[in-house]
């Protein structure tokens, strides 16, 4: 099998050309936000806005960082601006259950009028009313009514007081009532002379007066009758002119509000209200704070604060152009359906329907409303409280101290509203798949998966649009703009993050980044415009920034605490190539793995995995090692060695198989007895028949590779053997390409096995034979001799041994 040649400077970093863009800036573009590459997500957007139907609700899922709110909010707001302005929705006193405030909707902009009418109305009340009580016509009517009660009273007493003077008995008022003494020749008798009578006189006195007191007895009792009477009579004068006082302000507002049905039901019952409560409006100012008293309270303690007459306006439309589009930053429970606040008063809790506070439902009623499904599913009862609202299609809103049970106050039961708002949640792929396995109301609730794309085709197209990107990046932030060459490195760093020449990373945070990175730089060069020195100044910055550990680990190779050799020949020995990832950014480090064979039963021991170091994906590259030694040499006898694999001066944990073509290199090597050239560092993972296949971080595997070797020296001797199928994914750093082009390194794309060992010791592998052979001084023909030697001596060994006499010491 011939070996592959090295890459070519070109393969190893695909250039953006500046010359193919007709701008000379992001001055010369527009400025508007032009997303890209996200065709499938944009189409599941459009269709769960357009579905009507319920459940068909969206969740946006994919990385975070690549423009899910951007795009979502662009398309709605253009798609809201086409729909009509949703109703505003208020709260009102309900006179007949003060626990539940009554919701009535309204056209947009209209219930602030109502507000201001009911506001208005208070005011008039408190003017027509007194005046219509301190009226000449209603003292007239109220002074005839009291004096009937008089009259009344005194005709009754009279009549008892000539009734009693008929037998010679006088009425007599005393400060504490009535009463009643005989009389004779026209004088009343005083005690003495009452004694001195016969006592037959005495007894026909003290009968009469006992039958009159009877009788006055009898008009005392009626005295209240005629009292409550009289009272019933004043009520209905008052409430007479309370009415003819108002009717023409209520008259006016019902007028008004001619076609609606629920305002003018309730105007019919507050003017009912203030009609039967008028003396609230007549009563002086309660020294209570107004504020802190509930509906209904004044109308004994005299507040004036008329609380019930109120309007709590919750949505507000007057200023919403189309459908409104919310995004809630802290979706709590409160946040989302409202809350009932409380004042303290007196050492207890206080509420009323003007405290209820309305949530993001309410505001995105009739619209969008846009959420993060990671911080919802953070906030106590806020995801549950979410999927009832959707369920029942209502705004249902609960006191959360009641709710809790931290309350011991009666509070309210705010009729709900009904809702039509579209939700759309925003997370990342493993929680919409979580929710998805675990919820079993999630599916049924989110119905529409907008996927969106971390990386989209690179070419022409989007390379404007990342230009154009840029640009908006420019205007928002008030940045410096970039000349195209600035661009072109930008379009080319977005390539080196989607780990893929020919694609483009859609994480417009890192690219945002990036772009107010170089502004930076630009402004401490005084350019005028940012350039793609500034660009890669800021990339060799933030490297720099990350680089502590990176270089801690480059100095212990280079002092020798970690053993690396880049230079010499050795059996059974290579060098892997690992990436360790911290925070947000990732390095590569070479990594020695050694193998030692003897003996045994063609068993091939993952030392990290022995003493439990290894993760699964590790311990199975290495299992499949067996399956192509097993496959390659053992088909005509057994394989007698057992094998170590390790890797050196590992003191965490090892996890996947891009080491797997590394440790069957070392194999080989240590089965044929030839050594592997030091200068090499490998990575790529190998399956049963030996051929390559690609691994992850590439770029900066070679890379790591690249610093320790130019730190000692480039000899030209070195490189890196890759999987052929990562060529695509090439984008390395300017100083890797700069060392190839000079021929001071080099990189090979390996699509086999065979290939790799013959690049790293210089001898063929070796194509089987017709007879089932290896050609001699090939490295399979080497395996082959070893491996029968190893048989042929295991053999003899276990004769001899099962050939020895027992009895012998």
């Amino acid at each position: 099998m011939p070996i592959p040649s090295p890459l070519s400077p070109e393969k190893l970093y695909r250039q953006c050309d500046p010359s193919s863009f007709s701008f000379a800036s992001t001055q010369d573009l527009d400025g508007k936000i032009k997303i890209s590459g996200q065709e499938r997500a944009r189409e599941a957007i459009r269709f769960g806005v357009g579905m009507k139907h319920n459940g068909f609700n969206i969740f946006a899922l994919g990385p975070t960082g690549t423009g899910k709110q951007t795009t979502l909010e662009q398309y709605l707001r253009d798609t809201a601006s086409r729909k009509a302005v949703p109703d505003d929705w208020c709260y009102v006193y309900d006179f007949d259950n003060m626990r539940q405030p009554l919701a009535i909707s309204m056209p947009a902009g209209k219930a602030c009028t109502f507000r201001r009418d009911m506001e208005n109305l208070i005011e008039g009340l408190l003017t027509v009313i007194p005046g219509a009580f301190s009226s000449e016509e209603y003292q007239e009517q109220e002074k005839n009514i009291k004096e009937q009660l008089n009259e009344r009273q005194a005709s009754e007493i009279e009549t008892l007081e000539k009734k009693a003077a008929e037998k010679n008995i006088a009425l007599i008022r005393t400060p504490s009532g009535f009463a009643f003494a005989p009389v004779k020749k026209g004088e009343v008798l005083n005690a003495e002379e009452f004694m001195r009578l016969k006592d037959e006189e005495k007894e026909i006195i003290e009968k009469e007066i006992g039958l009159l007191k009877e009788s006055m007895q009898s008009i005392m009792l009626q005295v209240p009758k005629w009292q409550r009477e009289t009272q019933e009579k004043i009520k209905d004068l008052n409430q007479q002119i309370t009415s003819f006082a108002v009717k023409p302000l209520f008259a006016e507002l019902k007028a008004k509000y001619e076609d609606h049905k629920a305002i003018k039901k309730y105007f019919d019952a507050v003017e009912k209200d203030v009609i039967e409560n008028f003396s609230q409006f007549l009563e002086k100012e309660s020294p209570v704070p107004q504020m802190l008293l509930p509906p209904g309270q004044g109308k004994n303690t005299g507040s004036k604060s008329f609380n019930q007459y109120r309007v709590n306006v919750v949505v507000n439309n007057k200023r919403t152009k189309g459908a409104p589009v919310i995004y809630e930053d802290k979706p709590s429970i409160q946040n989302l359906v409202g809350d009932i606040e409380h004042l303290a008063q007196m050492g207890t809790l206080v509420t009323d329907f003007t405290l209820i506070k309305p949530g993001a439902l309410h505001r995105a009623n009739g619209g969008y409303l846009i959420l993060d499904a990671r911080r919802l599913l953070l906030e106590p009862l806020a995801y549950e409280a979410l999927k009832k609202a959707i369920r029942t299609r209502q705004i249902r809103i609960e006191s959360l101290a009641q709710l809790y049970g931290m309350a011991s106050t009666v509070s309210l039961d705010p009729q709900p509203i009904p809702l039509q708002t579209k939700i759309i949640l925003l997370g990342e792929r493993w929680l919409y798949y979580l929710l998805s396995a675990r919820d079993p109301d999630f599916n049924e609730l989110f119905k529409v998966a907008a996927d969106f794309d971390d990386e989209m085709e690179r070419n022409q197209d989007n390379h404007l649009s990342y230009a154009g990107f840029i640009s908006s990046i420019v205007n928002r932030e008030k940045l410096k703009h970039l000349d195209r060459h600035a661009v072109a490195r930008m379009i080319e760093y977005g390539s080196r993050l989607s780990g893929d020449s020919d694609k483009l990373s859609t994480h417009i945070q890192s690219i945002t980044d990036l772009v107010n990175e170089s502004d930076y730089y630009a402004r401490e060069n005084n350019h005028d415009l940012i350039t793609r020195d500034d660009v890669q100044q800021a990339i060799d910055a933030r490297r720099y920034r990350a680089g502590r550990i990176p270089g801690k680990i480059q100095d212990a190779i280079l002092q020798n605490t970690i053993l690396i050799d880049t230079e010499s020949e050795k059996v059974g020995q290579i060098n892997g190539l690992s990436v360790y990832m911290l925070g947000n950014q990732s390095f590569g480090k070479p990594s020695r793995i050694t193998t030692r064979i003897k003996m045994g039963k063609g068993e091939v021991i993952d030392i990290e995995r022995e003493v439990e170091m290894g993760g699964p994906i590790h311990s199975k590259g290495v299992m499949i090692l067996s399956g192509f030694l097993g496959g390659r040499f053992g088909g005509e006898q057994p394989l007698s060695l057992s094998a170590t694999l390790v890797f050196e001066q590992s003191y965490g944990g090892i996890e996947g198989d891009s080491a797997s073509s590394a440790e069957l290199y070392a194999l080989l090597s240590a089965i044929s007895g030839k050594p592997i050239k030091q200068c090499f560092a490998v990575t790529g993972s190998v399956n049963q028949y030996g051929e390559i296949q690609a691994i992850g971080g590439v770029n900066e595997k070679i890379e790591g590779f690249f610093d320790l070797c130019l730190e000692r020296g480039l000899s030209g001797n070195q490189g890196v053997l890759i999987p052929a199928s990562n060529v695509r994914n090439l984008m390395l750093r300017d100083d890797v390409v700069d060392a190839v082009k000079q021929r001071n390194f080099v990189i090979y794309p390996v699509t086999h096995i065979d290939e790799g060992i013959e690049i790293l010791t210089g001898i063929p592998a070796g194509k089987q034979l017709e007879d089932g052979n290896y050609p001699k001084e090939t490295i399979n023909g080497l395996a082959v001799e070893r491996l029968t030697s190893m048989a042929e001596k295991q053999k003899k060994y276990t004769e001899g041994t099962n050939n020895k006499n027992p009895n012998e010491s």
